[in-house]
């Protein structure tokens, strides 16, 4: 249940390029392994390895060996503060290596240990959106989803149907770890499963069944609040930012958690005077975030540099994983009726000091998870439109939406147009791009590809064919 709360890579490449030596024949990646690309700032493309071996395997490049640097090494980092209480909580263990190199931005073919890695087009033409993936186990909550179902948890099976549709580029927009307590003596439906933060936990949750369609196209990875420092944050930054692995920033200590918990946003140019622009607002609170408060000074940077980035395309894509500007609902335990539980406040009140309608003008949607359903919002106020994709795997959001949503206002002054939702259904979305500068054809798809409800984005206004999905 959720609550709503540069590196010189050119001149690198060359460097490696001119160290270069032919290609021995790879060894076989091993089924443990996983081989991946991701993208970070103005759209660099860093291959990424886990591997249970010694040391780091080399990446193949246009037919020319090139080395790949330790990111992090194998080791069991002693147990921090958690989310949970110390008797469920275990160290984390990281049994695995992690490697990476930069792509060269005029690759024409990669690949480590045979298998052939995903380059970036200079146009992302079709683009798959997923989040919120994990299978969620979380004593507090006594919410212990059926891992052992793929019926129940059913990521693996998106995970398949979105690389048989092809993508240019994948987005996650957040958490994608979700075991982390031990399931209950005599629960068969996640019996036997892994939890922690360590990489066994990582490997079922995320790697393992994100496999074909981490084969299929780079990621964009948008980091959410399960990947806060006191939740997987290690993995996080082990596995999926695009930056370099800096001391201090890698959530062991919770003494450097002020650091690790923030990060500057970035642009990634997907061409046709469009690029995305990617937010990490992990550690913001649906409760709000007043001056003086951890994030208020970090949101407020997080603004004045999203401001900048903004300014170098045209049209902008913001991609962040709580909303601002869509909504969930749940049932108050006690008087039993439906509340709806707005945009994140935290976001709303640090970005909104700065500029009372949240975004800069430039930027035409935003994509966003954590809400576990699918949803569509457009306004006739001079906001951007808001999507939400937190249906790709775990326990579904339930509580069912007004029919009604024009009275909704899920951010101050934020009047709603339009609006379509899918509530209790799995799966994911695309995006191909329109006949027109800034349009955006998008489906959303069930677990299996099916084609469930079509939309269209045309500058920052947005409308979906069917109003609610049931």
């Amino acid at each position: 249940m959720s609550i709503l709360s540069r590196a010189p890579w050119a001149l690198a490449a060359a460097v490696l390029a001119g160290c270069a030596t032919q290609s021995p024949a790879p060894a076989p990646l091993s089924a443990s392994l996983s081989a991946y690309v991701v993208l970070g700032e103005q759209g660099a493309a860093v291959a990424r390895v886990v591997t249970e071996a010694a040391s780091c395997p080399p990446l193949t490049v246009d037919g020319q060996a090139l080395p790949m640097q330790l990111r992090a090494p194998a080791e069991t980092i002693a147990l921090r503060p958690t989310s949970s209480a110390p008797a469920d909580s275990v160290p984390s263990r990281f049994p695995v290596l992690t490697c990476e190199a930069a792509l060269p931005a005029n690759a024409r073919s990669a690949s480590v240990g045979g298998q052939t890695l995903p380059l970036p087009r200079a146009e992302a033409q079709r683009i798959v959106v997923i989040g919120d993936t994990g299978c969620r186990l979380k004593k507090s909550d006594n919410n212990y989803q059926a891992c052992n179902d793929a019926q129940a948890t059913p990521f693996a099976t998106i995970a398949a149907a979105a690389a048989k549709w092809q993508p240019d580029l994948v987005i996650h927009v957040g958490d994608y770890h979700y075991r982390e307590n031990p399931c209950p003596e005599g629960n068969a439906g996640c019996a036997g499963s892994p939890w922690g933060y360590g990489w066994d936990a990582w490997r079922e949750d995320f790697f393992r069944p994100a496999a074909p369609l981490l084969a299929a196209a780079p990621w964009v990875m948008v980091r959410g609040n399960h990947e806060t420092c006191t939740r997987a944050g290690q993995g996080w930054w082990r596995f999926l930012d695009p930056r370099p692995l800096q001391p201090g920033r890698d959530c062991n200590a919770a003494a450097d958690d002020l650091s690790g918990n923030y990060s500057d946003p970035y642009a990634v140019p997907i061409g046709g005077a469009s690029q995305l622009l990617v937010l990490d607002t992990t550690a913001t609170s649906w409760r709000g975030i007043k001056p003086g408060q951890p994030g208020w000074d970090q949101y407020r940077d997080t603004y004045r540099k999203l401001e900048q980035l903004s300014q170098q395309a045209r049209w902008n894509l913001g991609l962040n994983h709580q909303p601002m500007l869509g909504f969930g609902a749940d049932i108050d335990k006690k008087s039993k009726q439906r509340f709806l539980e707005l945009g994140d406040l935290g976001l709303q009140q640090t970005f909104g000091s700065l500029n009372p309608l949240l975004l800069p003008d430039s930027v035409q949607a935003m994509l966003s998870g954590h809400v576990h359903l699918w949803q569509q919002v457009s306004y006739s106020s001079p906001h951007p439109s808001q999507f939400i994709t937190g249906f790709s795997g775990t326990d579904e959001d339930t509580t069912p939406l007004p029919d009604d949503v024009a009275q909704v206002q899920p951010a101050p002054g934020a009047v709603i147009a339009h609006f379509s939702s899918w509530v209790g259904g799995f799966g994911f979305m695309t995006m191909e791009r329109g006949a027109a500068p800034g349009e955006w054809q998008i489906v959303v798809h069930d677990r299996n590809g099916a084609e469930m409800n079509h939309c269209r984005l045309s500058g920052r206004s947005s409308q979906c064919e069917k109003a609610q999905l049931r």
